[in-house]
């Protein structure tokens, strides 16, 4: 019993540190990605949305989903299909990767953090 709450507490620390990790984007370079949304998941802890920017397929990770409805992008505002303009950093480990620091859609631009 002690080992398997062992176990449990070593994966909510993993977790919670994953969840917190900023440091493996790259904050000194600036991406400016402007591209048609494939695709968008609000999901816990963040919003995802894959873009083809160029002849390029991005992740960009966004605000958590509570955060986006309060700044007013519902699950619904973000659809396939949409041009979209994301500013943000590039993960350091993966290429295809980044953290959202903005989103703008139809015009609208919303501040992520």
């Amino acid at each position: 019993m002690k080992a398997w709450i062992a176990g449990l507490g070593m994966l909510v620390a993993t977790t919670t540190f994953a969840h917190h990790g900023w440091s493996e984007y790259d904050a000194e370079k600036v991406l400016t990605l402007e591209g048609t949304v494939l695709e968008a998941a609000y999901e816990s802890p963040h919003t995802v949305v894959k873009l083809r920017a160029g002849n390029k397929t991005w992740v960009a990770v966004l605000a958590p989903p509570f955060r986006m409805e309060a700044r007013g992008i519902s699950p619904g505002t973000i659809k396939k299909g949409l041009k979209a303009t994301v500013v943000g950093y590039p993960n350091r480990a993966k290429p295809a990767e980044m953290r959202a620091e903005r989103i703008t859609i139809d015009g609208k631009t919303t501040e992520l953090r």
